[in-house]
């Protein structure tokens, strides 16, 4: 399995960026995806989660109405769409799959991970 994320780059605040996150080696359809974040020197967080449909969707309080989650299971792809990008959205991003029907916050709980893409929003 793998999952390969990219889009990342330097914005400056206010602006936009889209993620992607390729898979490979898995039947897309049947995986819910998230996306999470770590920031320098702090923790791995919950950022956004997509079940396998795309009709469940939660975000992070931190980030609701500005991400926005997506999937194409045609293209076997998932998107974040990063809206008014803040100093502290800085950090690198990370897709990860779940193969339960549940959708799931806890990176404990999610089987397979990409490699991360960064992003840095500048003040």
């Amino acid at each position: 399995v793998q999952l390969q994320a990219f889009g990342g780059g330097l914005v400056q605040a206010g602006g936009s960026l889209r993620l992607s996150c390729a898979a490979s080696g898995l039947t897309f359809s049947s995986y819910n995806m998230g996306w999470f974040r770590q920031a320098p020197g702090l923790e791995r967080e919950f950022v956004a989660t997509i079940n396998w449909s795309g009709r469940s969707i939660y975000y992070a309080d931190s980030v609701k109405g500005r991400f926005s989650i997506s999937r194409d299971n045609a293209k076997n792809t998932v998107y974040l769409q990063m809206n008014s990008l803040r100093p502290e959205d800085t950090a690198v991003y990370y897709c990860a799959a779940r193969k339960s029907p549940a959708v799931a916050r806890s990176i404990s709980e999610y089987e397979y991970w990409g490699q991360g893409t960064l992003v840095t929003v500048s003040s």
